[in-house]
């Protein structure tokens, strides 16, 4: 599903990534770990084409995304990949059910189309009664809940984690691992999980060592 080949990234004099190649398949679980600075991030932002290489090869689902137009490749990064952040990226202005429905708008999807499905994931999350509440409202597992279903209200094939559960304590933390999980075994939605928690990443099916810039295991 994923191919990336000798991917090399330069941000002024630093080299951050220097040659990363990788393969991920359909609805795989890989978590990538490393110590700060290996090129966790700035791979992960690659492979869900919010960044751009300076040089290699990335196919995903036989697509070369990088040379689409800039409206294609939003387009296909809509539908195709959802996103989870550690900081929840939630709009402070908009209310929970609001903020999953923002991907379903974008993709210009029939308006209650994408509000009863909103609604259905919201439910789904035992967030149903926070529909209405803005972000500053809720609590930060309940915002990192609300982040997951805006990920998914446009049935993406990858969901794209940056440090998920970075924020979260312990509880909240581990009930977003099952939750993760969940997705991928009932849904087959492949996850690319960028993760510092030792217990989240050794539940994927393969795990990916990084450091300085390289795979090394």
């Amino acid at each position: 599903m994923i191919e990336a080949t000798d991917i090399k990234r330069r941000y002024g004099n630093l080299q951050v990534l220097k040659g990363v190649s990788l393969k991920i398949a359909k609805s795989e679980f890989v978590s990538i770990v490393g110590p700060s600075g290996a090129g966790k991030s700035t791979l992960l932002h690659i492979l869900g084409t919010l960044d751009k290489t300076d040089s290699g090869s990335l196919i995903i689902s036989g697509l070369d995304p990088f040379k689409l137009s800039s409206n294609k490749l939003a387009q296909f990064r809509n539908t195709q990949f959802g996103f989870v952040f550690q900081f929840h990226n939630l709009l402070p202005e908009f209310t929970a059910l609001e903020n999953v429905c923002m991907p379903g708008f974008i993709g210009k999807r029939p308006e209650n189309e994408v509000k009863a499905e909103a609604m259905e994931w919201l439910t789904k999350f035992g967030l149903e009664k926070r529909a209405d509440h803005k972000p500053s409202e809720l609590s930060g597992g309940e915002q990192q809940r609300v982040s997951v279903a805006r990920a998914l209200i446009n049935k993406p094939e990858i969901i794209f984690a940056d440090e998920p559960t970075g924020n979260l304590d312990t509880n909240n933390a581990h009930q977003m691992h099952e939750l993760f999980l969940q997705l991928n075994k009932e849904m087959g939605i492949t996850f690319v999980v960028v993760t510092h928690n030792p217990e989240f990443a050794d539940m994927a099916h393969r795990k990916i060592v990084m450091k300085d810039g390289h795979i090394v295991s």
